[in-house]
């Protein structure tokens, strides 16, 4: 299979793994509420909060795995718009320090390394993601971090051979930055990470 094809078709499971659990979370809220007795109101939070939760995370890969054209541009506002919804549980916390006007193709870019950063955090720690006269930053913590997990390669890699669903943003994230003409830092410390570019 084509290169090309193998990650479209990882991308495809990547979306599909992503949004059956909160889709999941609404069937459940909604067979609750359907209970002869229940007040219905832990219910409806727990509909609501998975609405808030999947509207959160397509508006995310609608950005990290659509186009970007050259020309294209996104706000700061509509960035943290995003990412305010992304983690509900507060076990992984996004902060972000940028200009107020953003290239989508670099803000594309970030995401796809903000799906790399969860991977590497296994479900808690921070991201901090920093823009400065150098370019960009995204700097990982988390007592859980490996930060010589060999998934990280994958940002240097053009062997996708084995790549699963869940690593499939690591080369996209490559390909990303290639399409910019930037190259990959990466800096890894005891329980930290900085990947800049």
């Amino acid at each position: 299979m084509p290169q090309q094809h193998h990650l479209a078709s990882l991308v495809g499971s990547r979306l599909c793994h992503d949004l059956i659990g909160p889709i999941g979370a609404i069937g459940n809220g909604v067979e609750l509420m359907m209970l002869p007795g229940n007040e219905r109101r832990d219910e409806v939070a727990m509909i609501a909060e998975s609405v808030a939760s999947l509207t959160a995370r397509i508006r995310f890969f609608r950005v990290a795995f659509g186009t970007a054209l050259a020309d294209q541009s996104i706000s700061r506002s509509e960035v943290l718009a995003i990412l305010s919804g992304l983690h509900p549980s507060g076990r992984i916390a996004i902060t972000w320090s940028s200009a107020t006007d953003l290239r989508k193709a670099e803000i594309r870019a970030i995401f796809l390394l903000i799906l790399c950063a969860e991977q590497g955090l296994r479900s808690t720690g921070r991201i901090h993601v920093q823009q400065d006269g150098h370019g960009w930053s995204l700097s990982l913590s988390s007592p859980r971090l490996d930060p010589h997990a060999p998934h990280w390669a994958l940002l240097k890699s053009d062997d996708h051979t084995g790549l699963s669903p869940a690593e499939v943003q690591f080369p996209l994230a490559a390909l990303a930055l290639a399409s910019l003409g930037r190259e990959m830092r990466l800096e890894p410390a005891n329980e930290t990470l900085r990947l800049s570019f």
